[in-house]
């Protein structure tokens, strides 16, 4: 029993650093993803805010044509 309780343990001694340097690159990879979000959501924003100086832009023009 004795043995099977042994052999069932994880006796690598590789596996924590291995663990370690998997979570390292997760983190990091994940810290790359947060700054890719917040990079679209500053375009996304700069984007929108061009696409309502176009709409103002467009919605005075049209009111400019009509008769008063």
């Amino acid at each position: 029993m004795a043995k099977a309780l042994i052999g069932y343990l994880n006796s690598d001694l590789r596996v924590p650093s291995g663990l370690a340097v998997d979570n390292a690159r997760l983190r990091a990879r994940v810290s790359d993803l947060e700054a890719l979000v917040l990079r679209l959501q500053a375009e996304n924003d700069r984007l929108a805010a061009a696409h309502a100086a176009v709409l103002l832009d467009l919605e005075d023009a049209a009111s400019e044509l009509q008769p008063a």
